[in-house]
């Protein structure tokens, strides 16, 4: 009983110091010596803005590189460089090129030593990031506002000036065997990887992790090849939270203005469909199907986001059970044992896959993939109501504005944008969009996925489990 009054309180406590943190912003805000009603010098502010200095301002070099910036009036600020160099932008020679660079962040560079990076950020009580995807590496740093300028020093020299010395690089080795290690503990980021791999010819079937025949061959050389070939200004996007885009304009003038150009094409995604299978003696079986999807940022791809929504999209609580899934509702009339089924949908600037992921016992699997490609093909025959898109249209919306709700979500909302188009589209402007779309067009992205040629990855005790061309 005492236990569970103490978690209890432990509860309020940390509600209480989340409540003093939203109130400390606030309060910055009420003491910051611009009107909150009063424009930016320079900025024209978008059509209905009640409050323009709190709307993303975006601003393009004439070298291409892209700035943005939302002023929040937050105490802390954080600052990220976008760059268009994720794994598809490897090729044979140097793959696993982007996950040596990660972990190379906060080596030596022209202007900074590794100790001098990890100490100047931490004595500030600031952070350096680095994440990728398949498309884009992001550099990001974090701190109060008075600290900006030093925590900026950090970021252009990481980003601008890497040296990449043999011997440090060397010494990445044992770091990349550990980080690949702890990431494929997890089975899904295994299946995803194989899923992609059975899906593309080329580009996106480039894994995020360095191969294990490159660990140890990827040279500082390499290393430098491949940051002059994509890190050039018009693939950037400069972007920052809690600071004054004029400030953040002039670091992009100055600091970021190195390498003109496009940089390397890249190859282009190529869809092919097929299947990889990874056999051994785990009891649940993971299973991931797919069709060709839709790029990112066309309406088709906004179709299968709802219909993502309408098979079930995951539970909304930890460990909660999405009752409204269609897909779990229909599964659970072939099997009595646990599973775990949603779709799954990942839209790229020239590609997409949709389809569905499913967790199960070895013996079910069969019975499972096939209940879930059922549900499918029950929806692109019509067997979808009115009702049932409009309450995925507002789960969509709801998911989108409260992924914006973090810092992190917010920036790389608004990096991916930025990077992708050169502007950024309201929240509001995108909920409207969801909104437009109907029925018919849920009915329509389901149909594609049906008669799409299928790719399938699966990993566990197999026997019991379909292969891609029986489904």
């Amino acid at each position: 009983m005492l236990s569970s009054l103490l978690l209890v309180a432990k509860g309020d406590i940390m509600k209480g110091m989340r409540n003093i943190s939203y109130l400390s912003r606030r309060f910055y805000a009420v003491k910051s010596n611009t009107c909150l009603s009063e424009l930016l010098g320079g900025f024209k502010a978008p059509s209905g803005a009640s409050h323009p200095l709190q709307d993303v301002h975006i601003t393009k070099l004439p070298n291409g590189l892209v700035i943005a910036s939302l002023e929040n009036y937050s105490p802390s600020s954080k600052i990220g460089v976008f760059v268009r160099a994720g794994s598809r932008y490897e090729n044979v020679g140097n793959l696993g090129v982007t996950h040596i660079l990660r972990l190379a962040a906060n080596l030596t560079t022209k202007g900074a030593s590794a100790f001098r990076i990890t100490r100047g950020v931490e004595a500030v009580g600031g952070g350096l990031s680095v994440t990728s995807t398949k498309e884009n590496m992001v550099y990001s740093v974090e701190c109060m506002r008075d600290y900006v300028d030093t925590v900026m020093e950090y970021l252009i020299n990481v980003t601008t000036a890497p040296e990449f010395r043999h011997w440090e690089v060397a010494d990445l080795t044992p770091r990349i065997k550990v980080d690949k290690a702890l990431a494929f503990q997890d089975p899904q980021l295994g299946v995803l990887e194989n899923l992609h791999t059975a899906a593309y010819k080329s580009a996106l079937c480039n894994t995020l992790h360095c191969p294990d025949y490159m660990v140890g061959k990827i040279t500082s050389e390499q290393l430098h090849a491949f940051v002059q070939s994509n890190f050039t200004s018009a693939r950037m996007a400069l972007v920052g939270l809690g600071i004054d885009h004029a400030v953040l304009k002039q670091v992009g003038e100055h600091f970021l203005n190195i390498r003109s150009g496009q940089g390397a094409a890249g190859a282009k995604a190529v869809y092919r469909g097929g299947e990889v299978r990874e056999q051994n003696a785990d009891s649940l079986v993971h299973a991931a199907v797919v069709a060709e999807g839709a790029a990112a940022g066309s309406a088709e791809a906004n179709a299968f986001a709802v219909l993502q929504h309408v098979l079930g999209a995951g539970p909304y609580i930890k460990r909660g059970t999405n009752v409204t899934s269609k897909l779990s509702q229909g599964v659970a009339k072939v099997t009595t044992q646990p599973f775990d089924v949603t779709a799954f949908n990942a839209s790229y600037s020239d590609a997409g896959l949709f389809g569905f992921y499913t967790i199960s016992q070895a013996g079910a699997a069969g019975d499972v993939i096939q209940a879930a490609m059922a549900q499918i093909k029950e929806i692109a025959q019509g067997g979808v109501t009115a009702a049932d898109v409009t309450r995925a249209k507002n789960q969509l919306k709801a998911r989108y504005l409260m992924s914006m709700e973090s810092s992190n979500g917010l920036l790389d909302e608004i990096g991916a944008q930025a990077l992708a188009t050169g502007t950024c589209v309201q929240p509001k402007s995108a909920a409207q969009t969801i909104d437009s779309l109907s029925a018919n067009d849920v009915v329509n992205a389901a149909k594609k996925f049906v008669a799409g040629k299928k790719s399938m990855a699966a990993r566990g005790n197999l026997g019991n489990t379909p292969f891609v061309d029986e489904l």
